[in-house]
Formats: structure tokens, sequence, C-alpha cells
């Protein structure tokens, strides 16, 4: 059976590792792109978060500040397919999804898959690209498949889209979606680096660049199985409650509010930090450290009002853990 064929519902809960065996994986993998990425520890540990909850990471911010090689790292530790897509304005649907090709031998028509079949997928300025090659995404994100003329094509499992935003010249970028930007389990900026970290990033890579000589350190089959182990991590009934009230909160102080894609990523969010905290069980605290970057972007508040983030950090004071 093929990556694409394995569908998560078939990572059965035997396949899932210890939760120490799965912190031990997150911990060996976010020390390893440490040796390319400078000062981002808690971008790295957000990144895998998104991976082992089954979600997607959105990364925004000024172009030269490592989001591309942050991506790049991450998928060179993890012995998995790795494709990245360019995307410009004339970027079409099918140069992400595939394309039938017609056979002059066999005269039939063979599908040649596009850049999105692979474990991890980096669309490189995401936001360059017409709205109509953003949505190309659409299926792939939420169900983890792809639909070319009428034919549906299972995705490599794991899949994970990281995808980067160009937020400086946005008379020459597209918005993305609102429901795009819902499927993004994570949004997060990395800003620039303090300057000790600057300048033991630049000691780095005044030769040879340390990501050419970047190992993998986990397997694909251990990712399948960390995955498993999140999705096995106990959430309580108060700890489900404060989400709710949580996103609640957020749809009755904003013109839209988080949706329930954005609870249920929030609470896969909060078992995948039990786990890098070497628990079985969430607490509120797991809640709370993740709701800034999961809930925060699908926030669309009045012009001129509050950010989104400013809403959840309300929310996280107003809403009380019973």
């Amino acid at each position: 059976m093929t990556d694409a064929e394995t569908t998560e519902a078939e990572v059965s809960d035997r396949t899932a590792l210890p939760v120490s065996d799965a912190a031990a994986l997150s911990e060996r993998i976010t020390e390893n792109v440490e040796r390319v990425i400078v000062g981002h520890h808690d971008a790295i540990e957000h990144i895998l978060i998104a991976m082992l909850a089954r979600g997607h990471l959105l990364l925004e911010d000024v172009p030269g500040v490592g989001k591309t090689m942050l991506a790049r790292s991450i998928a060179k530790s993890v012995d998995g397919s790795f494709k990245r897509v360019q995307f410009t304005p004339d970027l079409l649907p099918s140069d992400v999804t595939g394309v039938n090709v017609f056979n002059q031998q066999t005269r039939e028509f063979e599908f040649q898959p596009g850049p999105v079949f692979a474990n991890l997928v980096l669309g490189d300025e995401i936001n360059r690209a017409p709205p109509k090659t953003q949505s190309s995404l659409l299926e792939a994100m939420e169900e983890q498949q792809v639909t070319v003329d009428g034919v549906t094509r299972d995705l490599p499992d794991p899949f994970t889209v990281v995808a980067t935003q160009n937020d400086v010249e946005q008379g020459r970028t597209y918005d993305l979606p609102v429901a795009e930007i819902d499927r993004f389990m994570k949004k997060l900026r990395l800003g620039y680096p303090d300057e000790a970290a600057e300048t033991d990033l630049l000691g780095r890579v005044a030769g040879r660049h340390p990501i050419e000589s970047l190992e993998p350190v986990a397997t694909v089959e251990e990712l399948r199985q960390a995955r498993a182990t999140v999705a096995g991590v106990d959430v309580a009934e108060p700890v489900r409650n404060y989400v709710s009230r949580l996103a609640a909160y957020t749809r009755n102080h904003a013109q839209l509010g988080v949706s329930p894609r954005g609870s249920i990523a929030l609470l896969r969010a909060a078992q995948a930090r039990a786990v890098l905290s070497d628990r079985d069980y969430v607490v509120p605290d797991d809640v709370q450290t993740e709701a800034p970057t999961v809930l925060s972007h699908r926030i669309v508040t009045q012009s001129g009002a509050q950010t989104g983030g400013a809403v959840v950090e309300d929310a996280l004071d107003a809403v009380a853990v019973e």
C-alpha cells in the first residue's frame, strides 16, 4: 500500500507511539532544525504542532526573515517527500493539482500529478497568485484529496501545507479567501532575530549553508505514529467546554468569529501541545498557549476596530476556566 492509499482512519491506536517517545521525537526534530534556524524555537514548535495535529500553517512576514528556509529545514528533518510551489500571478490550478496528458502511444489520457502530491508542500508567497489558483488547495487541505476531471485521488499521509505570505507589497498581491484562511490551523509571524541570534546566524552561513548537510532524524512512519499519539490524548469535558466558550466569545465580539473548524483546530493543537509537554491529557494551559496562533487569523473585525489577536486576548481574560 502506498502513502497516497493510506488514510488517517487506517492509523489505529495500536500504531501510536508512547507519549514520551512522541515528545522525544518532537525534541529531536526541533534540535535538528535549530542547526539551521536560529532564534525561532517557538516557531519550530508551532510548525511541529500543526503537523502532529493534522493541520496546516501560514507564515506571514516581510521577505528575508527565513520563512522558506524554516519550512525546508522541517521537511529535511523528516524523511518524507517535499515539494515547493512558487506562487505567481500566471500560475494555474492545474500547475498545483496536476493535469491529464494524452499519451500518443497508449492513446489514453494519463494523470501527471502536481506538486501537491507530497508529505510536506511549501506554498511560497501564496498571495501572489489569484484567488482561483489559491483555491486549488481548498479540497487538498480539508479532505486530503484532489479531484481532477471528475476523478478523486488521495494525497500522501501525512500531508501538510506550509504556506508563506508576503505582507509588504500589498499592491502586487491578492487577499486569501476567508475559506482558505480558515483551513490553516495556525498563522505565525517570525519577526527579525535579535542581535545575538543574527550574529550566530551569520557565523553559520559564512561558509557552506548548514541546510546542505542537514540529515533526516525521523521517518514518515514515526510521524504517522506520533500523529496517532496526539489523536489519542484525553480531552476532558471541562476543557472541551472551555474551548467552546472561547469560540462563542469571539462570535459575540467580532463581525466574524471563530468557526467550528477553528474550535476543532484549537482542540487538536492543544492535544499536540500536551504531547510536547510529555502528557497524555490536555490542561487549560495548553488551550491558552495555542489560542493566539490558532484563532486570531480566523476573526474578522469591523474596520478600525481591534484586531483578531486582541479579541482572542480579551477572550482569554474574560472566559473563566471552570
